[in-house]
């Protein structure tokens, strides 16, 4: 029987997988089930990767993958939008830009592929 890891926010050992996610059900934290090889860099900082898992840094540019409907705003962000120099974050969206047309917004690193 395999053993699903604990979770790396809380330590709960109660997470489950959801699809290619493992799910922590006490913080709600997700993560890619193969984030666990590779997912830290030598100094043991987190690395935020794009949809495809390439890695991101502070000031890249980077392009919507998918339509993403928006609080508050009349239309959704279109695929193909650009956003130039983000700055990366923690958190569940952990990707901090202003874009062109929406102003300051958090996007997560799934729905975005580095241009």
């Amino acid at each position: 029987m395999s053993t699903l890891p604990k979770c790396k926010e809380c330590g709960s050992e109660y997470t489950y997988e959801d699809g290619l996610m493992y799910v922590c059900p006490e913080c709600a934290h997700e993560w890619l089930i193969d984030e666990g090889a590779g997912s830290e860099s030598e100094s043991g900082e987190s690395v935020i990767c794009d949809a495809y898992g390439t890695p991101l840094q502070d000031g890249d540019t980077i392009t919507v993958i998918k339509d993403l409907k928006v609080k508050g705003a009349s239309q959704a962000l279109k695929v193909g939008t650009r956003v130039k120099n983000i700055r990366l974050c923690g958190g569940d969206h952990d990707i901090d830009c202003k874009i062109d047309g929406f102003g300051a917004m958090k996007l997560k690193s799934e729905f975005v592929k580095k241009a």
